[in-house]
């Protein structure tokens, strides 16, 4: 009996219902790239109806009423198809995300990441093997998609290696990976700096006088997040312990074992490798420290410090990741043979750009959204007349950040991508949150708490068909009802928890990440 069969009729029945309809509607929205296009042309159409029309909203900027600009003028539409390219190349996410990806790709082409993560997998004791599966999972998060297609899979391996239920070790990988996704697990992964790009893009829409000043940390979420790490391991240890096991205990694995693949042991080669990999990696970090460390350090800001948004160390975040990545990629790959001249490290850089084409694609179209939104000058508008409804309203602030995290939540069950998702609601929230006082480091946390949170549970996430496709080797009869079923309560307790968590870090002003803040001076 699968864990679909195991849930009592009705309610399967009721679940399979709300599901269908999601996928259904889901199914009917555009490709992201096609919906920023969209957008765009929304955006063209309303500059042009609301041109004409006097608002009484003051813009701080100017200290005049705010006035849409009609971007179907001929001069705007010149402008734009002439500065069309400039506007992509220049499009700050895109660069992170491609630089980044080349030193990630090394790794994991040479196989340093997936002889790393087996590693620590293989000598995990039994009773720590949840929280520690859970938390190679946050881990693999540095590798940005490589949790999907090896964590969750080895976790299913090591627990029924371990006598446990396979369909558990999914959910527990699933939960670390997906559900995880914002928490970091003391190593900054790319997510930061690229949602830190689509933020500072965000503040420059805004239209409050202190906006073109403030630019954003690429690591303003990393305190936050790095202590949200022990909040899913230990949310999610729990739930699969105590909740998703022993609900599937009558849940029969209906596979033979010889055709269950199983987790390979590191050969002599690949220990050898590891180890020089990891010498490499900690002998560069010991040099950037030392190099960091003196007063009249390059990577120090004019003003001496390290942690400032305008020190070199900061805007190098991106470059760091790549390097400390490639380094013990090409060592491991020498070492362990995987490697064999230059030209097999350049096809792991290849590979990982290969695979980069189809965001380069919506990237390409956000950036002429954004650029649309700025010059029309909507954002400005919704912001001030959004910020003055909230003012009017009288809301705790506490119920406008829970407000983030549901609605986040909700478009994440239609909308896929991170950066999407972020692009669209962040260009609205964070000049609008902004005028109210609140600032962009904490508008995006709780973001990201309600984008983690609901990844598990939505179809329309591109790797849940291959997590069905995972569970269905052990149980054949599994569907995207067994899998929302096993996911349903890590992602109902994470929303209650982590958006306590959140509030938590707010109430008592604990810092949300280096250079950031809780509060912005009110428009």
């Amino acid at each position: 009996m699968s864990a679909q069969q195991a849930a009592p009729a009705e309610k399967q029945s009721m679940l399979n219902r709300a599901l269908n309809a999601i996928e259904v509607v889901g199914n009917k929205l555009p490709d992201p790239a096609i919906l920023f296009a969209l957008l765009m042309v929304f955006v063209w159409v309303a500059s042009w109806l609301l041109s004409g029309v006097s608002f009484n909203e003051v813009d701080p900027r100017t200290g005049d009423s705010i006035q849409i600009a009609n971007l179907l003028a001929g001069s705007s539409l010149t402008e734009f198809t002439s500065r069309m390219v400039n506007t992509f190349v220049t499009f700050a996410p895109l660069g992170i995300v491609l630089v980044a990806m080349l030193g990630l790709g090394v790794s994991e082409h040479t196989g340093f990441i997936n002889a790393g993560l087996r590693s620590i997998l293989s000598v995990t004791p039994k009773m720590l093997l949840t929280p520690v599966l859970i938390a190679v999972g946050i881990l693999s998060h540095v590798a940005v998609d490589a949790g999907y297609v090896l964590v969750i899979p080895l976790g299913a391996v090591i627990f029924y290696a371990a006598g446990r239920h396979p369909l558990a070790g999914i959910a527990a990988a699933f939960a670390g990976v997906s559900g995880g996704f914002s928490a970091t697990f003391f190593i900054p992964s790319s997510l930061d700096p690229m949602l830190a790009a689509f933020t500072q893009e965000a503040v420059n829409l805004s239209a409050h006088p202190a906006a073109a000043d403030l630019v954003i940390n690429p690591l303003n979420n990393f305190y936050f997040t790095t202590a949200s790490t022990f909040l899913v391991i230990l949310v999610g240890w729990f739930l699969t312990d105590k909740v998703i096991e022993p609900r599937l205990k009558n849940t029969k694995v209906d596979a033979d074992a010889a055709d269950l693949p199983v987790m390979d042991e590191l050969t002599n080669r690949e220990k050898k490798g590891l180890a020089w990999a990891a010498f490499s990696m900690v002998a560069a970090f010991v040099l950037l420290v030392i190099s960091a460390l003196p007063e009249g350090s390059a990577w120090r800001s004019d003003a001496g410090e390290l942690a400032d948004a305008a020190a070199p160390l900061m805007r190098s975040i991106v470059s760091l990741i790549f390097i400390f990545f490639l380094i013990p990629g090409v060592v491991y790959g020498y070492v362990a043979g995987t490697v064999r001249s230059h030209r097999d490290v350049v096809e792991g850089m290849s590979k990982a750009m290969s695979g980069m084409g189809y965001y380069i694609v919506m990237a390409f179209f956000c950036a002429q959204f954004i650029y649309a939104f700025g010059q029309s000058n909507l954002g400005a508008l919704m912001a001030i007349k959004g910020a003055n409804w909230l003012k009017e309203m009288a809301f705790p602030m506490g119920f406008t950040l829970i407000g983030i995290v549901l609605l986040t939540g909700f478009v994440n069950l239609m909308v896929g991508s991170a950066s999407a998702k972020w692009a669209l609601i962040g260009a609205i929230m964070v000049p609008m949150l902004m005028e109210l006082g609140v600032s962009p480091d904490l508008t995006q946390a709780a973001y990201r708490v309600g984008d983690s949170s609901t990844n598990i549970i939505t179809p329309l996430l591109p790797y849940f068909p291959l997590i069905v496709v995972f569970c269905q080797k052990y149980v054949k009869n599994s569907g995207i009802g067994t899998l929302i079923s096993l996911m349903l309560p890590f992602t109902v307790t994470l929303l209650i928890c982590w958006t306590a968590f959140l509030l938590l870090f707010w109430g008592f002003d604990i810092p949300l990440g280096v250079g950031a803040s809780h509060s912005f001076p009110a428009g």
